[in-house]
């Protein structure tokens, strides 16, 4: 089942205390990024985040979830409601998570 728009836009102003949030819609669902760097993305219309430590800390009881299948589990934001646990969220997570790729002029629409 495809996330909701709806639900889409109710967790982008649960996060509107952050500066410089995106999003991607991908098959159905949407990637969230903060920063330019992948935080997690709405699956069934769920909010989930990557694993990394600082969110573990502060989600130690979070339910790990698939995304959907052969993906790697991730943690389940259930405090949605708490603007300001959101936004600490994200901001201890930034510098755990990955920088993006750099794409290569070779990877770019080449037949």
């Amino acid at each position: 089942m495809p996330s909701s728009k709806e639900y889409l836009n109710y967790v982008l102003e649960q996060l509107s205390g952050l500066s410089d949030v995106s999003y991607r819609a991908m098959m159905g669902e949407y990637i969230i990024y903060y920063r330019g760097k992948v935080i997690g993305g709405i699956y069934d219309d769920r909010f989930l985040v990557k694993p990394v430590s600082s969110a573990v800390e502060m989600m130690p009881n979070a339910d790990l979830e698939l995304p959907y299948d052969g993906a790697k589990e991730m943690l389940l934001v259930d405090d949605i409601e708490n603007r300001e646990f959101l936004k600490t969220l994200i901001e201890k997570m930034f510098d755990e998570l990955p920088e993006p790729k750099k794409k290569k002029k070779s990877d770019i629409g080449c037949l």
